[in-house]
């Protein structure tokens, strides 16, 4: 079974045709499949539509949330709701266009583990937004510590390992782009035009979206808290500068001002260095807190299935041709040797 995550807040305009679209992709491609709508606590007719979506369409599963968590939680709740084999997650206002999920399935059949839609172009009739996605992007890539696939948001396909991966963090201010890429496991890329909606506005406010960047920044990378390294060297170069000024001045009022600037800058770098160490030590509590596996295991190869067989005091093996007698061993195996007791 393949399972669709749609979080839905306010999105009465647009559950009908969406809903129609997902199943006419679906059902091209597989037998078995749900779309898991969860309604993140819409005060619209939204609820009263999806529920009547489930009257007629038994592929239909809806998730009602107690009260509006955003977005992330929205999400969440979905992939812990989601039974399939393999979990889509996509927006419910077209801008991850349903036609693309045969692309995202046959990527997963060909054996990819996690499935990533990137855009390759991007419509936003709100001119602000536009500006910013893309310096938020830029911005994401040279702060992360783990290489974050930019230009994709939570438009993706993952096996059950990645999702189970996933909701094991338990991340309580998550970044789902970023977990998903910290989890690993084998990756593929399929690249589409992202629309702009098709009515209505969108949900999030700036503020919100501030709060999913700095979220997005701070829970995959520690180059904010080592800034203070950095400003610390300028300051001690700023003072090593200083003293120089000092040695070669021949104007003692010069010089005095020099000395003076030598020990704000020496002062200063102090104090910075301290802050970076104290940075350190900050990171080091917020990965204990946070609790994030050292290492997720993808799969275990082990050697090949043993068949026993006990024939007149013969053992024979299924990797290799071994007869042990009671008084000893004789044969050769593929591979490894055989050991006496």
């Amino acid at each position: 079974m393949v399972s669709v995550v749609v979080p839905i807040y306010n999105e009465e305009e647009l559950i009908l045709q969406f809903h129609a679209a997902v199943a006419n992709a679906m059902q091209s491609v597989v037998e078995e499949w749900e779309v898991v709508y969860v309604n993140d606590g819409s005060t619209d007719s939204s609820l009263e539509l999806l529920k009547g979506l489930q009257s007629l369409d038994s592929h239909v599963v809806v998730a009602e949330l107690s009260r509006n968590w955003g977005h992330p939680g929205a999400v969440s709740a979905g992939l812990r709701t989601a039974s399939g084999r393999a979990v889509i997650v996509m927006d419910g206002d077209f801008q991850d266009p349903p036609e693309v999920l045969p692309q995202l399935i046959d990527a997963w059949r060909s054996g990819a583990e996690v499935v990533v839609g990137v855009r390759q172009s991007r419509q936003e009739r709100r001119k602000v937004l536009a500006n910013l996605f893309p310096l938020f992007y830029r911005v994401l890539g040279v702060l992360s510590d783990y290489p974050l696939r930019l230009n994709a948001g939570i438009f993706c396909l993952m096996d059950r390992k990645a999702v189970d991966a996933v909701l094991a963090l338990r991340e309580k201010n998550p970044y789902f782009p970023g977990m998903r890429a910290w989890v690993g496991f084998r990756s593929s890329m399929v690249y589409y035009d992202r629309q702009d909606r098709s009515a209505g506005e969108g949900k999030l406010s700036f503020m919100s979206r501030i709060k999913y960047a700095a979220d997005a920044i701070m829970s995959f990378s520690y180059k904010p808290l080592r800034l203070s390294f950095g400003l610390s060297g300028l300051s001690f170069f700023m003072a090593f500068t200083a003293c120089t000024g000092i040695l070669l001045s021949a104007n003692p009022l010069k010089a005095a001002a020099l000395g003076v600037g030598c020990a704000v800058f020496f002062t200063g770098g102090l104090l910075l260095l301290s802050l970076g160490l104290l940075g350190e030590y900050i990171g080091r509590v917020y990965d204990e807190v946070r609790d994030r596996p050292i290492s997720i295991i993808s799969q275990v190869h082990r050697p090949q299935e043993l068949i026993l067989a006990t024939q007149s005091d013969a053992i024979s093996l299924e990797n290799g041709s071994y007869t042990i007698q009671p008084d000893g061993y004789s044969g050769k195996a593929s591979g490894r040797a055989g050991r006496a007791a």
